[in-house]
């Protein structure tokens, strides 16, 4: 279990940081980009669940929330390889997150037009954590070309970037409330 007496280490004060292994690496290293990308979403999640408290979703993004801290150990010891002391992500965390996706947008109407983020303070929310887990996404991906990696975690990401869009439609309203891009429409001003 985690334990965490002392938060003020001085450690970092050089701009190198210690990663799950106990290697030592400079703040911008790729691997710790990734971590922080991934921990800017997880603090965009809680924003998001304060328009979700005491629903379904809220329950499901709490649950994304400590996934997301699976993540963030898988990421911080670098390889990709699972064994007894690794915490490393499994395709079972991915397949609940495209469950999740087909069940919220099972009531949706389709997409005609690209959706402009915002609507509702809660699909605002959810967008601008959508854009995040992206982000997320793209430094694992440049990770995962420059060492091993374990693949669930480009994929987890992926999928609950997609879950973030559905959430942000049906916190408008199912679609309903949506803001849709019409293209060109600026033009003439």
């Amino acid at each position: 279990m985690v334990k965490l007496d002392v938060i003020t280490t001085r450690g970092g004060d050089g701009g190198e940081t210690s990663l799950g292994d106990g290697t030592r690496v400079r703040k911008d290293a790729l691997r710790v980009e990734a971590m922080g990308a991934v921990d800017e979403t997880n603090a965009a999640l809680g924003l998001v669940r304060l328009h979700t408290a005491g629903t379904q979703e809220d329950a499901m993004l709490a649950r994304i929330q400590s996934d997301l801290f699976d993540l963030g150990a898988d990421l911080c010891v670098p390889g990709a390889e699972s064994g007894e002391m690794r915490l490393r992500m499994v395709p079972a965390q991915c397949l609940r997150l495209e469950a999740e996706v087909a069940a919220m947008n099972a009531d949706i109407p389709p997409l005609r037009s690209f959706v402009l983020p915002g609507g509702t303070p809660g699909a605002a929310a959810a967008h601008l954590a959508r854009t995040l887990a992206r982000r997320a996404e793209r430094t694992a991906v440049a990770l995962a070309a420059a060492e091993p990696l374990n693949p669930e975690v480009v994929r987890y990401l992926n999928r609950l970037s997609d879950l973030l869009f559905v959430l942000a439609r049906r916190q408008n309203g199912n679609g309903a409330g949506d803001v849709l891009w019409v293209p060109g429409a600026t033009r003439g001003t």
